[in-house]
C-alpha cells in the first residue's frame, strides 16, 4: 500500500512541477517586463502559499477525488484557512512577516500526518 501511494504522490508531483512550469510561461508573457527571477519568485510564493498546503490538505481524499479536483479545492480551501489563521495569529501577537512561513509549512506538516494516520 505505501509503494502505491508513494508512486501516485510521485506521479501527482510531476503535473504539479508541469502546472508550475505552466505557471511560470504564463506569468512570463503577462508581465513580459519584468525578470525572469521575478516572475520565478512570484510563482512560487503563489504555490508556497495556495497550491502546496491546498494540496497536502486534500492529499486525504486521494481515493475518493480526482487530482483536478482536489487540487482546485484545495487552493480554495487553502486561502481560506491560511487568511483566516492568519488574521487570527495576528491578533494573538505573531509578527505578520513570518505568517508567509509557518502557516503554509503548518498546514503541509497537518496535511501530510492526516494522510499518514489514515
Amino acid at each position: 500500500m505505501k509503494k502505491e501511494a508513494f508512486n501516485e504522490l510521485k506521479r501527482e508531483s510531476i503535473y504539479i512541477g508541469a502546472l508550475f512550469i505552466i505557471f511560470l510561461i504564463i506569468f512570463k508573457i503577462i508581465f513580459f517586463k519584468e525578470s525572469f527571477f521575478i516572475v520565478l519568485r512570484t510563482v512560487f510564493s503563489i504555490f508556497w502559499l495556495f497550491v502546496f498546503p491546498g494540496y497536502s490538505i486534500m492529499l486525504y481524499w486521494n481515493e475518493k477525488l480526482d487530482f483536478i479536483e482536489r487540487l482546485v479545492i484545495g487552493v480554495a480551501l487553502s486561502a481560506a484557512v491560511i487568511g483566516i489563521s492568519s488574521y487570527y495569529i495576528g491578533l494573538a501577537g505573531l509578527n505578520i512577516k513570518y505568517h508567509g512561513i509557518i502557516l503554509p509549512l503548518a498546514l503541509m506538516i497537518f496535511g501530510i500526518a492526516i494522510t499518514l494516520k489514515k
